[in-house]
């Protein structure tokens, strides 16, 4: 006799959907016999520059040792972040991809009875592993597309734990201000965790966003999530960092999986850290990129969504999907984002030029169809 095991598990990961990623290059050539070196991914805001030829190197240095465990407590990236983001050791927390640290955060300081706030149109994870510990997730409506800082204040209430704020927003890729955080954080309660999550971060140094490594000395309720996956391109490794308060810290550890970031990872991440002339380059490309695409889009008649990160949302005036199957066609992937409640918009990652244009090219020809 079976049970039924959709019923048998906890509520919130009953109404949960499972994270959809990116459709693969090679699912993609199976479905429509294509072939595969003619597709163009731009879909998983994948770094188009390939890995640091450092990091290459170092992660061959570290195969002579698959056999034995990584160091499980990551002290030589460890050591490089602190130097790097001006902290302590006790204050880092590694993770495998900063998806991890969200995770942590959840199985940390949330549960039955607690929520955590976050905006609408914001990164899926934070539905998923609030309600797979079963807390409520309050989706406070956007502002622009972007956060409502104010409203989600307001939101905050005795039972809230963990406030998840993402500067830049994924998919949006809309930003907020030094004053507008410093607002903010002044007036959370000191019992609600902030979760800054700067995944794209090192696209927008600079300008009018806030760094949040000069918040954390200030505010004892934060934590700053970082990632190796995007501008370090290394999203196939899955490391990423969090910086918070010594406590904080140890309390993560406490429920982080043993050997959470593997070898290959931690050699690699050490040996991007110090590459700057990538993280340079990677910058360029990526404004270049911006500007190729906006031009692009702007000829074509069609709008966006003024992004900091290295993708930006476009908006197509009508319901996207038709659209998405379109590109698929023509050997172009790029993202679906009505599960973020975006129907007519496609977040579409900044890629090499040649694949920008090929990208272009694609999207003139599905729109001339019809």
């Amino acid at each position: 006799m079976s049970g039924d095991f959709l019923a048998l598990a906890q509520p919130g990961v009953q109404q949960l959907s499972p994270y959809v990623p990116g459709k693969p290059v090679d699912e993609l050539a199976r479905e429509l016999d294509l072939d595969p070196a003619t597709i163009v991914k731009l879909a998983s805001n994948e770094n188009p520059l390939g890995a640091s030829p450092k990091a290459l190197d170092a992660i061959r240095a570290e195969l002579a040792e698959l056999t034995r465990y990584p160091d499980g407590n990551g002290f030589a990236l460890k050591s490089l972040l602190a130097e790097q983001c001006g902290v302590q050791l006790d204050q880092v927390t590694l993770g495998n991809g900063s998806n991890d640290l969200l995770e942590l955060v959840a199985r940390a300081y949330l549960a039955p009875g607690l929520n955590a706030v976050f905006s609408e149109h914001a990164f899926a994870v934070y539905p998923i592993v609030t309600q797979a510990v079963g807390a409520q997730a309050r989706v406070v409506p956007a502002k622009d597309w972007g956060h409502d800082l104010p409203a989600m204040l307001a939101a905050i209430d005795s039972d809230t734990r963990v406030v998840f704020i993402a500067n830049p927003n994924n998919p949006t890729g809309t930003w907020f201000g030094v004053d507008a955080l410093n607002e903010f954080l002044q007036d959370v309660p000191e019992h609600v965790l902030v979760v800054l999550d700067e995944a794209y971060i090192e696209y927008a140094e600079g300008g009018d966003l806030p760094d949040g490594l000069e918040f954390l000395s200030a505010y004892p309720n934060l934590l700053v999530s970082r990632t190796f996956s995007k501008a370090y391109g290394l999203a196939a490794l899955r490391v990423g960092y969090g910086l918070s308060t010594a406590v904080v810290a140890d309390v993560l550890n406490r429920v982080r999986q043993p050997f959470n970031v593997n070898s290959l990872a931690l050699a690699a991440a050490c040996a991007a850290l110090k590459d700057t002339d990538y993280l340079a380059q990677s910058r360029r490309l990526n404004e270049v990129g911006m500007q190729q695409l906006q031009t692009g889009f702007r000829e074509l008649g069609l709008g966006w969504i003024p992004s900091r990160g290295n993708f930006i949302a476009l908006d197509l005036g009508q319901v996207a999907a038709p659209v998405y199957q379109g590109l698929l066609r023509e050997g172009v992937i790029v993202r679906p984002v009505a599960n973020y409640g975006m129907p007519n918009h496609l977040r579409i990652t900044i890629g090499l030029p040649a694949e920008n244009s090929r990208l272009l090219e694609a999207l003139a020809k599905v729109l001339a169809r019809g």
